[in-house]
């Protein structure tokens, strides 16, 4: 990084970047994408707004919450040189929303902080297009992989977008992220060629712990009796909506000053909970996963799992908002194995045939259909068309052409041939969240190293028992071979590997009997290694 910026950055903003840091805004400066993996608390958005003092256009950044975008902006009013810096989201008005663009317009905006579902409408490219965009910065950047295709299916438009801009450098940003949901980002944000930059996973400060349970009841038992009695602030995450209510309740009867959590919350609520929260008034956060990504509180000292989460890329995405300023922190997974059939249950969805066969109809057989225009034009609501064309989109069937979407050029004919397309594509999705889930289970289930396990699954491995957990605490971590390593030699993280019958894979960990394979129609599999030397199941490629 240039001299002048190093000052500028300093005098602005009163930071001097670390080594990694510099590495990626001299990436972006160059022109190049860039994708990085930095530990929560590492100083991702200083990358961009530093890559803003040096760049001659606006900086757009795709952020997923509105508290977050409104987050940034003010921390960047609090330095007065900084750039001036705009939100764009459904909950300005029109007046507001109106003298952003004048501002933007007039050049007198540098960074504008949008949520993936405005930055997708047509009349926002318009705009951005006549003032020009010099960088397109990804927050949170794992939601393109995990929330993509169901939840927020905005998200996997963002790589067309992207090419309507003029392809502008991309900057992905998260704090979590395994190898596959790595190539998953730089594949659907459509990435050219990115320097990718993952700086390790491991936080050393915090204690991992999983507490296994027979029956709900004592589990939620033992979740309140843990929480009543653990010091500071901290964060108790559950599965459903109807859960951060109980929880909550029983916590204050306890004594703590407890709020629930959830996306079904009004704004105002959920502002008043974050508040408290970030001044102390509310010990206690009772959540689903809807809480947590930007939550810039350094001292939380605790989070407590109720139920399973997801993935164990969600589970480390939740764990990394405790112990932020580098004290100790305590992270709990309360385990019951039948919970395992809830998470199995959120990742069975796919959109309905009929769903599916409308929106292959409302697309032309020459030429092409704006999203904007697919609702209306399947008589769907705007959700649904959505991701019944997302669908359609990883199945091949439909493409996007940059002005819309067209049909692939060996799509059927016929829409019912389109949608068992689709829906078979949506099968293999599903086979891989279950792999997902599958690989939560074995963390929760070892008797080795936690901390081996964990970042064996993001290939980072460590060679030796953590001893900040409770299996090398109880002594088992010791007596069980982790992810170490053992068998790097012959079979690296990240080597390309073909099965006999799951087909291209990418090597994650290796330890003394076996190895663990990302499969790209498969998900991930654990392999003995015995069995891959004597029917040759793999071969390097």
């Amino acid at each position: 990084m240039h001299d002048r910026l190093r000052t500028r950055a300093a005098e602005v903003f009163g930071w001097h970047l670390h080594p990694d840091q510099e590495t990626v805004v001299d990436a972006v400066l160059d022109g190049r994408d860039a994708l990085a993996v930095m530990p929560t608390g590492a100083g991702k958005s200083a990358i961009y707004q530093v890559a803003g003092l040096a760049l001659d256009g606006l900086v757009v950044v795709v952020s997923p919450l509105v508290a977050l975008q409104e987050d940034q902006v003010v921390g960047l009013a609090e330095h007065p040189d900084a750039p001036r810096a705009v939100t764009v989201n459904a909950t300005k008005g029109t007046r507001d929303l109106t003298e952003a663009w004048d501002d933007v317009a007039a050049g007198a905006v540098r960074y504008v902080f949008l949520a993936p579902e405005q930055l997708v409408k047509d009349t926002v490219i318009e705009r951005l297009l006549k003032v020009g965009v010099a960088l397109v910065a990804v927050d949170e950047a794992h939601c393109v992989s995990s929330w993509g295709h169901d939840f927020r299916p905005d998200y996997l438009a963002l790589g067309e977008v992207v090419e309507r801009l003029g392809h502008p450098p991309v900057l992905a940003l998260t704090a979590t992220g395994s190898g596959p949901v790595r190539d998953d980002v730089v594949e659907r944000l459509r990435m050219r060629d990115p320097l990718v930059l993952a700086t390790g996973f491991d936080r050393p400060e915090l204690r991992l712990e999983v507490r296994r349970h027979g029956d709900d009841e004592g589990k939620r038992e033992a979740v309140v009796d843990q929480v009543a009695g653990l010091e500071g602030t901290g964060i108790v995450y559950v599965a459903t909506r109807a859960e951060t209510l109980v929880y909550a309740d029983e916590i204050v009867e306890r004594g703590r000053v407890a709020k629930p959590y959830h996306a079904g919350l009004r704004v105002a609520d959920r502002e008043q909970v974050l508040t408290g929260f970030h001044d102390g008034s509310v010990e206690v956060v009772v959540a689903t996963s809807a809480f947590g990504m930007g939550i810039d509180k350094p001292d939380v000292r605790f989070v407590v799992h109720a139920d399973v989460p997801e993935s164990v890329d969600a589970y480390h995405q939740e764990i990394g908002r405790a112990g932020r300023d580098g004290a100790p922190g305590l992270a709990t997974l309360h385990y019951r194995e039948e919970d395992l059939g809830l998470r199995r249950f959120f990742a069975s969805g796919s959109p309905r045939p009929a769903s599916l066969r409308s929106v292959f109809d409302a697309v032309p057989a020459t030429g092409s259909i704006a999203r904007a225009d697919l609702a209306d034009a399947s008589g769907l609501s705007a959700r649904t068309a959505g991701r019944a064309a997302n669908a359609l989109l990883d199945a091949g069937v439909l493409s996007d052409d940059g002005e819309g979407l067209a049909r692939a050029a060996d799509a059927p004919r016929d829409a019912s041939a389109a949608a068992k397309a689709a829906r078979d594509r949506a099968a293999q999705l599903v086979t891989i969240e279950e792999s997902r889930i599958a690989m939560m289970r074995r963390f929760a289930e070892t008797s080795g190293c936690r901390r081996q396990f964990l970042l064996g699954y993001f290939g980072d491995e460590l060679r030796e028992p953590c001893g900040n957990c409770d299996t090398c605490s109880a002594g088992t971590a010791d007596a069980t071979t982790g992810v170490d390593g053992a068998h790097d030699a012959e079979w690296p993280p990240d080597a390309a590997v073909e099965h006999t019958e799951w087909g291209r894979g990418v090597v994650m960990s290796t330890e003394d009997d076996r190895l663990t394979v990302f499969f790209d129609d498969a998900g991930y599999r654990t392999l003995a290694l015995a069995d891959v030397a004597e029917r040759h199941l793999l071969e390097r490629v």
